[in-house]
This record gives structure tokens, sequence and C-alpha cells, in this order.
């Protein structure tokens, strides 16, 4: 599969399902909580819609002039896409051209059961994101999820039974009254499961969100440093190849759709509340919908792109090529951003006389990455 550190051609697809069972705590995504008559067929009409128009005004003449050229990666994100019925999924599917394309559903354990792993198979998709969160139950409880451990070993075994052979465990750390050994715990059992792929990543308060409103007790920085290397040395012994900030993979089970976005490239995104982000005619656009599942179903294609500041995108490529461990080339920094690497040049070489990047690629060294919001703000 092509790595889209190395192709400027890449074309992700995003698809949002913003309903879950219930709303947890710490989210700030876009999700509302599902209802018995909630229309999914409606839902679907409204994607194929939005799909339709952003294809045309997108992607059509790109992948007319590179016929080989299909989507890379398609992803079902959410809310919770898991509770989206898979034939309509596979109606979707349908329309798309992502011959050989990485597809993936994020999977919430505790509703695993609404529809056989063998069915999404079935749909067309061929990787499984799991939100495991922790392997401990009272963690489970507080961070308001709807399953426990269990069910994440049953959602996993059954995903391989189904034949699934690339699945992503998404795991947090730093969660409330968590001690290093309970966040190595968790990691352990992740890593026994035997996934092509570990998400860990930690916890943060995030605006608009019930913790932010009554935010629960953290460990500290001192605890959340030694969680944190303790965990990073565990992953290394195990095996795991650190690719980004917080993903870890077997060798060739790096997340195609996320290396789009860490590496700046273009996706289109639909459903409520979906970003996009494409380059056209030199310019680089964003677009955005309407995060309200009904007033979306009402008029999927409400919005027109935005193009980006050129002085902002500078800040925007960092903030994201900067996660990769390897980072990318200079050179796909002109690609991406259409800003010639020499307007930049100052700042780079200010920091690498200071330790924190490489001189022949665009990347951060161990210190610039330990570091990182320190890099970035050379980009303000």
């Amino acid at each position: 599969m092509t790595d889209p550190r190395l192709d400027n051609r890449v074309l992700g697809l995003y698809v949002h399902f913003p309903w879950c069972i219930k709303k947890c705590p710490y989210c700030d995504f876009n999700s509302h909580p599902l209802k018995d008559n909630t229309d999914q067929e409606a839902y679907l009409q409204a994607l194929r819609k939005d799909w339709q128009e952003q294809y045309k005004a997108f992607a059509a003449q790109r992948l007319a002039q590179t016929p080989s050229q299909q989507f890379n990666s398609v992803f079902f994100g959410g809310g919770t896409p898991s509770l989206f019925r898979p034939e309509l999924l596979q109606q979707l599917l349908s329309e798309i051209p992502h011959q050989g394309a990485e597809v993936t559903l994020e999977v919430n354990p505790g509703t695993a059961e609404y529809y056989g792993f063998s069915d999404y198979r079935e749909a067309g998709i061929n990787r499984l994101s799991i939100g495991a969160q922790s392997f401990a139950d009272p963690q489970l409880a507080a961070l308001g999820r709807v399953h426990c451990a269990d069910e994440t070993r049953q959602a996993y075994a059954r995903a391989r039974r189904a034949g699934f052979s690339n699945i992503n465990i998404d795991l947090m750390w730093g969660l409330p009254g968590q001690s290093v050994e309970a966040a190595l715990a968790d990691l352990r059992q992740a890593i026994a499961l035997q996934p092509e792929h570990i998400s860990w990543y930690q916890l943060t308060i995030e605006a608009k969100t019930e913790f932010a409103l009554r935010p629960p007790i953290l460990p500290k920085d001192a605890l959340l440093q030694e969680i944190e290397e303790a965990g990073l040395a565990l992953l290394a012994a195990a095996g795991w190849q650190r690719y980004e900030v917080s993903a870890f993979a077997k060798p060739g089970k790096q997340c195609q759709h996320n290396l789009t976005y860490w590496s700046f490239g273009d996706y289109l995104g639909i459903g409520a509340g979906a970003h996009g982000k494409f380059s056209r005619d030199a310019k680089l656009l964003r677009t955005q919908r309407r995060t309200q599942p009904r007033l979306y179903q009402q008029d999927p294609c409400n919005g027109e792109p935005v193009s980006v500041v050129p002085d902002q995108l500078p800040l925007e490529f960092m903030m994201n090529a900067l996660r990769l461990i390897d980072g990318v080339s200079q050179d796909t920094f002109a690609e991406r951003t259409h800003i010639a690497w020499s307007s930049i040049e100052p700042i780079w070489q200010g920091l690498a006389e200071q330790g924190l990047v490489t001189t022949d690629r665009c990347a951060t060294t161990a210190l610039g990455l330990r570091y990182l919001d320190s890099v970035l703000e050379r980009f303000l």
C-alpha cells in the first residue's frame, strides 16, 4: 500500500457517524445519544449526496488524471459507527473507488453484538479499531464507558474468528488515580491480545466536556512522565514500532488513514460535523459539515470550502508532521503547503542548533519530540 509520506497523490475519505449509546465525559467529538427512531437509511442518503457533491468538486478530476489512483483509505469514525447497519456501509462503499484501500471501522466493545463482525467484513471493512480505553473495570466506569474489560476481550476474539487480520486497540493512560503499575497492566493486556496496532494516548481534559465542568483528579506531571517512560519501554521491549507520538504498530501495519492526516495529505470528510482538507489550484481548502444530524440530513452539502490563510500553514503542517517519529521529507512541506521550504529555513536552523530537529528531514530529534510544544511555538 502506498506510503502517504512518499506519494503526494494519496487521498483519504473520513465518514462520520454521529450517534453513541451515551456520551463519554471526556469526549469532545461530535456525538449524540442514539434514539430508537434514528433513521439510518435517511442518514445514508445524506452521506451519499454529500459524497457525490464533494467527489465532483474535489476528487473526480484528480482521480481521472491518474486512472490507477484510488482512495487509499476510508475511515468510519464517530460517535459509534459500529451501530450503523453493515448493509448500509456496503451500499456507500460500493460507490467509492477504493480498490486495495485500508477500510477502518471504529468499534465500541459495548455495541459489538449489535451486528456480526462477519457482516462488516462482507460489507468491505478490512480493519477494526476497538475502543478498549482500559482493561480495569473501575477505570472504565470512571470514564463513562458502556462496556467492561471482558466485553473487549470477547469482541476481539469474535473479530478474529470473523477473519479480521488488522486490528487496532485504543488505550488511554494518565487516567484518574492511575498508578504506573495500573497503566502497565492495561498495556500488558493489550499486548497479550496480539493486535497489529496499539494507539496509546494520554487522557486530556477538553473544553465543553463533562470532565471540563467536573474535572477528575488526574496524576501529577511527575507521575505522568513516569507512566509514559515505563509504557514506552514496555512497548519497545515487546517489539512494537513507535511511528507517531501515540501510535505503535507491527511491521507494515501503520494506520494508512492517520498517516494521511499526519503527513498533511488530502482527505474528504462526509457526515455530520465531518472536516475535510483538499488542495486545489495551489490553495488549501477546508470543509466542515453541520454538526446536528437533523440539520445535516436536511442539507448535507451546506457550507462552502474555506481557504486556509497561507501564514497559518507552516504551523498547521508542523502540528501534524512532527508527530511522526521519522517526520517527512522537506520536499513534502513545499508540496503540501505550496510554500517554499526556504521561507521557514531560518526557524528550522535555529531549532537544529538547539538539537531539537534534524537537518536532513522535517523531523524532530528525541529531545525535540519530548518538547514538541516548544518546537511548535516557534511557528506561531
